[in-house]
């Protein structure tokens, strides 16, 4: 394959994966916080989603490569809110 189309398609997935982290995630973040509600979302993919990224981002710091720490970190951050949002408000309506 071609070096320009690898790297074409390189510079298309991280942007793609950026917008994910920088814009889908927080606007489910917003969603969850408006709502004071989780309901819907699926409990294993938000903590697999976290540990994933946190395995990413502890593979990028032993390999000192920021592109993957500030990347996957962005998304393990993400994801670990969600997961947090997750508890809180199914222990809130517990409670209610």
């Amino acid at each position: 394959m071609h070096p320009k189309t690898i790297a074409l398609v390189g510079v298309v997935t991280t942007i793609i994966s950026i917008l994910v982290k920088v814009i889908g995630l927080p606007d489910q973040i917003r969603k969850n916080y408006v709502r004071k509600s989780t309901v819907g979302l699926s409990v294993p993919f938000f903590v697999l989603g976290f540990v994933s990224y946190g395995l990413w981002t502890v593979y990028g710091a032993l390999k000192q490569d920021w592109v993957l720490i500030l990347g996957q970190g962005a998304g393990m951050i993400t994801m670990g809110i969600i997961a947090w949002q997750i508890y809180l408000y199914r222990k809130n309506k517990d409670e209610v």
